[in-house]
């Protein structure tokens, strides 16, 4: 990410925590704005050329999207007046603020545990990915594959993530682009995931002494995503980010077979 495309989002993000009535009807329009703005060179070009003053891009946003909800057509207005590194980035900016729209308004709806077991199902079932991967197959197709997918499982702005990110995925991996929605959803909600992989199911007093010592370790509220996987044998295996903390049994035997090999 260029640091041009870092300080489009800050303060396209600032914009978000600003403005008030948003809902899934807006999280839909944004996510909607982006598949129209990634679906077009000629577009995304044009919103994201630098050379071009900031009040025309903005008024080519009134132009093509000034039917939308007010706030929508602002919010992507905002973004479009920053200088973005390149075109792919103004649209992955406008998907974010989709995402944490989405967050904002269904704030009592576990988005991110709903979305990572979402991942687990994809990741368990390559041929669903490939489904929703394809560039053959047709937006609609995915979308209402998603909502069958998810009905009763799962809450409205949890479908409306998917189901909206899986339409166009572009040359992007569907489970990369949920990854990535997941993260947002916990930056917006000021928290931070870890993924824990035990050899059975954690006691809810076991999970809350983890995310308790967790959240003093990294200074912000830790949520927990937890996979059973008897192939660790015992202990715990968590991963934050690009941290790991690997105290399964299986881990410590590898050690010792390394160590023996010399």
């Amino acid at each position: 990410m260029g640091s041009a495309t870092t300080q489009a989002l800050e303060v396209s993000n600032r914009g978000l925590a600003s403005t008030e009535g948003i809902d899934l009807q807006v999280a839909s329009e944004l996510f909607a704005i982006a598949r129209v703005v990634g679906g077009s060179s000629h577009l995304s070009g044009a919103l994201a050329d630098p050379a071009a003053p900031a009040a025309a891009r903005a008024k080519l946003v009134d132009d093509v999207f000034g039917s939308l909800s007010p706030a929508a057509v602002s919010l992507v207005k905002t973004a479009v007046e920053q200088r973005w590194s390149n075109a792919a980035d103004l649209v992955d900016g406008i998907e974010e603020l989709a995402v944490r729209s989405a967050s904002i308004a269904a704030p009592s709806t576990d988005l991110e545990g709903e979305l990572f077991a979402f991942i687990r199902t994809i990741a368990a079932n390559p041929q669903l990915e490939l489904a929703l991967g394809s560039r053959l197959g047709s937006p609609d197709a995915k979308g209402a594959l998603v909502d069958t997918l998810l009905g009763g499982r799962a809450g409205a702005a949890t479908a409306l993530v998917v189901s909206s990110l899986v339409q166009q995925p572009g040359e992007r991996r569907v489970r990369q682009l949920l990854s990535r929605a997941l993260r947002i959803v916990s930056d917006q909600r000021n928290r931070t995931v870890a993924t824990v992989v035990s050899a059975s199911p954690l006691s809810r007093s076991q999970a809350g002494r983890l995310a308790s010592l967790l959240s003093a370790k990294y200074g912000r509220e830790v949520s927990l995503n937890t996979v059973v996987d008897p192939a660790v044998i015992g202990g715990i295996r968590v991963q934050i980010a690009d941290d790991v903390i690997d105290a399964s049994v299986a881990s410590r035997l590898a050690e010792l077979r390394h160590r023996l090999a010399g």
